[in-house]
């Protein structure tokens, strides 16, 4: 059985290093060793859960109620803890500095299930039972395990790769190269639970990872759509083709099963988070259509029937909410529009074209009578002008733009397809389409932001090939004095006390507080333009490119900073302009 101490080593060696090779080597050999159950808890705990996204991990541990626990462990005052923390930058470095312990004989698969039952204490009393435990835990450990454990509690482990990382991490474990890279990210994006794939890879081989197919109730990735800058590019790349409102709310992949004894129904955000207790009005709705099961992807919106209007993004975003559920519900009454069908009644649809999962669609809501669950509007349309003027439709009635489809083209789950088309409102040769940024430090503020302690802050973009974030723009315009307040509360949440490996920025661009890269927002730019100073897409023959007159437009708090918006993405933005 795989001693934790030797997961932990591994994951201290993946921390100095910013190399995507030099990881997935390690990992793959590490995964070589374990059992096929081993496999699956490596693959969660990698990313610092228990469990696949839709079923997530939530220790509600406080850092101050850790710091305590640490402190006891330690044998220091809490007063000295907290001046390491600043120093050090996470409470895992903290106890490492502080323990020495004997070495731990703890397995794997123990120290897992510890986290499990300290999981799942709750009601009064449980926050003295969590020390108690976290303690207890902590003390059958080694330093480097220890510090590994506080930091998987606390949410803070981030080593600075994603599960595409684990997935070539398995294609080496198997075949020593990545050859498997794309069976098992496919089998992946249709059924998103790295630690189910893990355990099928290592027990039944690459052949029933090329067979595994759709499964309710476990989240698909969605599919994401390209960017192209105008009406006349669109033609030319899809020809005739279909355009749907592109809505601004919450993205959600419906799951219905009924054929159970107790039927399944799960909603999925965009980064596979289960939102299920959160929509109660479109339980009732999905429960009344005459199917077996189904899958399906839509939007949902807050929609004012006086005025006959979608609300804003910031109205509709009221609805994430754990408490007060069912009081909001009636406040801010939801409409779910789907816009695509996946899977019905046990056959994947995935392979079929957009006509045809239309056609489905359409029969899956017609005795519909459920106002809660709409099916999106679509205009089949020839040229340049006819999209134009559609398009302009569905600016003045205040959406975001359209989202343009090949009527043939398949559903192509955890990509962005080029038969997919996103058109934001843009102008001459400006850049008027956001961008997903990822927030990478702050600046102190001066004059009058001095009092928020914040006055611009960094961001970047990612590229997946080098596993880096490089930098793209400082922005320091379109927050209100209570947005600067909370950008700052969530930056220091996720401070750190160096620049992160996975960061790639010029010395002269350092700020003052360097965080750990996942906080995704929305800008707004002019231009792409290119910089001698921002590293995005930068070499030794050519410069980096950077946003002309960033403003802030809005958290995506449905996004982890692998959807940002990738090198590529702003590549070909910036060939187009």
């Amino acid at each position: 059985m795989m001693q934790f101490k030797a997961v932990a080593q591994v994951l201290q060696s993946l921390e100095l290093t910013a190399s995507r090779t030099v990881m997935t080597q390690e990992l793959a050999q590490l995964l070589q060793q374990a059992s096929a159950q081993e496999a699956a808890l490596i693959c969660y705990l990698c990313l610092g859960e228990l469990n696949p996204p839709h079923i997530g991990t939530q220790f509600n541990i406080a850092q101050k109620n850790m710091a305590k626990v640490v402190a006891q462990v330690a044998g220091q005052s809490e007063l000295v803890i907290q001046e390491e923390l600043t120093r050090l930058g996470d409470l895992g470095s903290v106890i490492a500095h502080f323990y020495k312990a004997c070495q731990s004989s703890m397995t794997l698969s123990e120290v897992y299930q510890a986290l499990v039952a300290l999981e799942r204490l709750s009601g009064v009393g449980s926050q003295e039972q969590k020390s108690q435990a976290i303690q207890q835990l902590i003390t059958q450990l080694d330093s480097v395990s220890a510090k590994y454990t506080v930091r998987i509690i606390l949410g803070t482990l981030r080593l600075g790769f994603s599960d595409m990382t684990l997935l070539d991490a398995l294609s080496w474990m198997q075949a020593g190269d990545k050859s498997l890279s794309d069976a098992l990210q496919d089998a992946y994006n249709v059924c998103a639970d790295i630690g189910l794939i893990a355990h099928t890879l290592k027990q039944d081989g690459i052949d029933a990872i090329k067979s595994m197919n759709i499964k309710v109730g476990v989240p698909i990735r969605p599919a994401a759509a390209e960017r192209l800058p105008d009406v006349e590019s669109i033609i030319a790349k899809l020809g005739p083709c279909v355009a749907q409102p592109k809505l601004d709310g919450f993205r959600l992949q419906v799951h219905v099963d009924k054929t159970g004894q107790q039927p399944i129904i799960r909603f999925f955000s965009r980064n596979l988070t289960d939102m299920s207790e959160m929509f109660p009005e479109f339980v009732k709705a999905c429960m009344q259509l005459p199917v077996k099961s189904f899958i399906a992807d839509g939007e949902a919106m807050v929609y004012d029937p006086n005025t006959k209007m979608f609300a804003s993004f910031q109205e509709t975003v009221k609805r994430r909410r754990k408490h007060g559920i069912e009081e909001m519900a009636s406040e801010l009454p939801l409409q779910l529009y789907l816009f695509d069908l996946l899977y019905l009644d046990g056959k994947s649809l995935l392979e079929a074209g957009h006509e045809d999962r239309r056609s489905a669609l359409i029969n899956l809501l017609q005795p519909n009578t459920n106002e809660t669950l709409q099916l999106i509007d679509e205009k089949k349309v020839v040229t340049a002008s006819q999209l134009e003027a559609y398009f302009i439709q569905e600016i003045a009635a205040g959406l975001e733009g359209l989202v343009i489809k090949r009527p043939d083209a398949h559903y192509q789950p955890g990509k962005r397809s080029s038969h997919w088309i996103k058109l934001k409102y843009q102008a001459s040769d400006k850049l008027l389409d956001s961008l997903d940024v990822v927030v990478l430090g702050y600046y102190a503020g001066q004059g009058k932001r001095a009092q928020f302690g914040i006055g611009a802050f960094l961001v970047g973009i990612y590229n997946p090939r080098d596993n880096m974030y490089e930098t793209v723009a400082k922005v320091g315009t379109g927050l209100t004095d209570e947005q600067w307040v909370e950008l700052k509360m969530r930056c220091d949440a996720l401070a750190v006390p160096v620049q992160p490996n996975n960061v790639w920025c010029d010395k002269n661009l350092a700020p003052n507080v360097w965080v750990v890269p996942s906080q995704v927002c929305e800008v707004l730019a002019d231009e792409i333009t290119y910089s001698p100073i921002h590293t995005a897409g930068k070499s030794e023959k050519k410069l980096g490119l950077a946003l002309r007159f960033p403003r802030f437009l809005k958290y995506r708090d449905d996004k982890n900073s692998y959807q940002a918006t990738t090198l590529a993405e702003l590549e070909t933005l910036q060939k187009r302009l």
